[in-house]
């Protein structure tokens, strides 16, 4: 499906027309010098938006301002991670919303405004993203910071901040005269965006009121987006926060129509309990879901990435020269099969003098282009394991002599509170500097974000992911990576169950309930496969290159994710009323014929 006339779609001046969507998401990345994002979900969220402007959805989206950023990640020469705030004014850069709203928070009003970002698409058309602020004079000073910090304090911190989100957002846009038809919460925290709906459909009637009638029509409007494989992952507040919070009517509303879960109010639940549309990010993660919730039907969306926005200018100027219509139409790149290998190899080898000159700059290391380069860059959780690769050291030093070096190039934040991620940054430095004189270099790049994350996806030969199954809802990395020419080698989990073709566009890590296992079938990889392949064939190198870009990169990208959104969660009335519209065959002709 694909959106053209650009007269029935929303724009920023045109805000009273229907048929738009209205999307909510807690962290979005507009812009590298905005830091309103922590990693993949805030990158998700822009490209999502990125592409609805290049589609011309009638769409707008509503996020925090979060004045002091997430944090930027300073590393010391052992690999502590220290942090520091990332200020910016969005007043010197956005445009100035005129209406402020109030949200009762522990019993007082506070005041919400909005600052403004249009986001352009390629075809002109714009996306408005509002940027909420709670920091007014006419706010408690501690209220005055609950738009400051991305995922940053304690409970009651992040409870305050969803209600700013969902609740204040809603009651933004209708201030602004949206009407939306359909709201997509992309995660939960932004599910308190239901209880405005629902005071809007009751007429000023008190919750309290509210039937199962009500919450079905809300239900109508509202599509959830889940991201989390694991329960842990999930909001949840306790009992005394939710009534002391939101206030005695909205909480007992919300444990009234089943949102909370042994005791705590849950905001997944939340998110479900209230939306007729709800899927995973992946096929596999929907089936996680399904399996967490059981009672609910939950479909699946594979998460991409925008293309335009994550392929390197190289490679881009290929594709501008090869298929021009690519940055219009995704799919187009699957005529990628058909570009000369030599000019993919050659736009690839300007992408790693890139990344090469960005790490001298940045650490002083020379890498060598010549030499094997492997990239792993993801938020330092330790179910993603960034220090699997290195569980026998001595075997890939053997590997780098037998095959002219490897290069390893690292990149991640861990969350302040994540000691064990933290721990898994500094083993990986401390073997970094035990490996210094051999042929095996390793490199870890500080501060991981949106620039760096471009340079390494698309200057490294291969892209190398390790989660422990099953706790990769999506991964959106090896998608940019293959977008230029760069083929993975993963676990089998998330989006790679389905990007997978062996040997066409990577490699998948052997399925073991062990890490020994696991281990094994990685250096097997490498050392009989891929290596080998790299140095002396590399002719089908070539090849790979050119499959990982027309299989994986045609498909896992938002504007083909966003399509299918519009079919099957945001407006499936109109393929109905297209189907029904459509002329029918005469079936007693067609057989007579």
């Amino acid at each position: 499906m694909r959106f053209i006339n650009r007269s029935q779609y929303l724009s920023p001046e045109e805000p009273g027309e229907g048929g738009m969507v209205a999307y909510f998401s807690m962290e979005i990345a507009v812009m590298p010098e905005f830091p309103t994002y922590s990693g993949g979900l805030g990158v998700l969220a822009g490209d999502t938006l990125r592409a609805a402007a290049d589609m011309g959805l009638p769409l707008a989206a509503v996020t925090l301002a979060h004045r002091k950023g997430y944090f930027r990640q300073r590393l010391d020469p052992t690999g502590v991670q220290t942090e520091e705030p990332q200020p910016w004014s969005p007043e010197t850069i956005l445009v100035a919303e005129e209406p402020v709203v109030s949200v009762t928070i522990e019993g007082r009003p506070v005041a919400v405004r909005a600052w403004r970002y249009d986001m352009e698409g390629v075809t002109g058309h714009r996306i408005p993203v509002y940027f909420l602020d709670t920091n007014l004079e006419q706010n408690d000073p501690t209220d005055r910071t609950l738009t400051d910090h991305l995922y940053g304090g304690e409970a009651d911190y992040r409870l305050r901040q969803e209600a700013i989100l969902g609740i204040g957002g809603a009651r933004l846009l209708r201030a602004l005269e949206y009407e939306p038809s359909v709201y997509h919460m992309n995660e939960g925290h932004a599910a308190l965006l239901t209880i405005p709906v629902l005071e809007q459909e009751l007429h000023g009637a008190g919750l309290q009121t509210a039937t199962e009638r009500n919450i079905e029509a809300v239900r109508r409007r509202c599509v959830f987006t889940t991201h989390t494989p694991v329960p842990a992952g999930h909001d949840r507040f306790s009992g005394e926060q939710a009534y002391r919070i939101l206030g005695t009517e909205r909480a007992g509303m919300l444990e009234h129509f089943g949102c909370f879960h042994d005791g705590l109010l849950n905001m997944t639940y939340v998110a479900l309990r209230f939306s007729r549309f709800v899927n995973g990010v992946a096929m596999q993660h929907g089936k996680v879901s399904r399996q967490m919730f059981p009672e609910y039907t939950i479909d699946a969306i594979t998460n991409g990435v925008h293309a335009g926005t994550w392929t390197a200018p190289s490679v881009q100027a290929i594709f501008d020269r090869h298929l021009p219509r690519w940055r219009q139409d995704n799919v187009t790149l699957r005529y990628a099969i058909d570009i000369p290998e030599n000019e993919i190899v050659e736009a690839h080898a300007a992408s790693k003098q890139a990344l090469i000159e960005a790490v001298k700059a940045a650490t002083g290391v020379e890498m060598r282009p010549e030499v094997f380069t492997i990239g792993f860059a993801r938020r330092a959780a330790t179910y993603k394991r960034a220090d699997l690769l290195f569980t026998d050291p001595e075997r890939l030093v053997r590997m780098a002599e037998k095959f002219g070096g490897i290069q390893v190039v690292y990149a991640g934040k861990a969350h302040p509170a994540d000691d064990p991620g933290k721990a898994k940054i500094r083993r990986v430095i401390e073997l970094a500097k035990e490996l210094r004189e051999t042929p095996l270099s390793i490199v870890y790049l500080e501060n991981y974000e949106w620039k760096l994350g471009a340079l390494l996806t698309g200057g490294v030969d291969l892209w190398l992911n390790t989660p422990r199954r099953p706790y990769e809802a999506s991964g959106t990395s090896g998608m940019k990576a293959a977008l230029n020419g760069v083929p993975s080698l993963s676990i089998l989990d998330g989006w790679w169950i389905e990007g997978w073709i062996e040997g066409v566009t990577g490699w998948a890590i052997d399925d073991h309930d062990d890490e020994p296992g696991e281990t094994k079938s990685l250096y097997e990889h490498l050392e009989k496969l891929i290596l080998p392949l790299f140095c002396k064939d590399t002719g089908q190198w070539r090849r790979i290159m050119r499959s990982t870009i027309a299989l994986n990169g045609s498909f896992f990208n938002t504007q083909r994710m966003l399509e299918q959104y519009v079919i099957n969660a945001y407006f499936p009335e109109r393929r109905v009323e297209k189907i029904s519209e459509s002329p029918q065959p005469d079936l007693e002709k067609t057989v007579a014929g």
